[in-house]
């Protein structure tokens, strides 16, 4: 066997060895199924919460809304004339979804600069802190998924001036995450 066709078939294995990251969990309405799928989500949510305080229901339903689960999740690309690719939406990227500024301000505050944002333990541990800033900044409730996203979308600065007043179809996005927090919470507590 030719070494060029050895090295693209271990090449090709080690591609295929992503870890899951690049698909989404079967069963997205079941925490439970999700949780038991990928073990490793519940290890570090279960830190974050330990560290944070943020609940694992919140933390499921504000990745399910950002990534649903996909680790290397991007907005999508922005065209001109329907045609030209412009680039991306936002530089928004990973489970967390997080802006790469947002994302550098968590590295450089936490001093986790090998921290990636399509690693779950990373994405998990930048939400808890973010979402504790806003409890602590904003008076927001750890368990208040609803607000926590807003915040969480919109900046503290945006949910402080209620900068999402003004648009009806984030209110119900956040209401949404809102009941699918509840709906994990519930769901949880039955499958530990």
């Amino acid at each position: 066997m030719s070494r060029l066709l050895r090295a693209s078939i271990l090449l090709l294995a080690l591609a295929s060895c992503g870890g899951g990251s690049s698909s989404a969990p079967k069963k997205l309405d079941d925490a439970c199924a999700i949780l038991q799928q990928r073990p490793t989500y519940y290890r570090a949510m279960k830190a974050t919460e330990r560290k944070w305080g943020v609940p694992v229901h919140v933390q499921m339903a504000a990745i399910y809304q950002e990534s649903k689960f996909v680790g290397n999740a991007r907005t999508p690309h922005q065209f001109a004339l329907g045609v030209i690719p412009m680039g991306r939406q936002s530089s928004a990227y990973g489970y967390s979804q997080a802006l790469d500024g947002t994302w550098e301000e968590y590295q450089d505050e936490q001093r986790r600069f090998g921290a990636k944002r399509d690693r779950i333990t990373d994405a998990t541990d930048f939400m808890g802190w973010y979402m504790s800033q806003s409890n602590q900044r904003l008076g927001i409730s750890m368990n208040d998924a609803e607000s926590q996203y807003l915040a969480y979308h919109e900046g503290r600065t945006g949910y402080a001036n209620q900068s999402y007043l003004n648009k009806p179809w984030l209110v119900d996005v956040a209401a949404a995450i809102g009941r699918r927090s509840q709906m994990y919470a519930q769901q949880l507590s039955y499958c530990r």
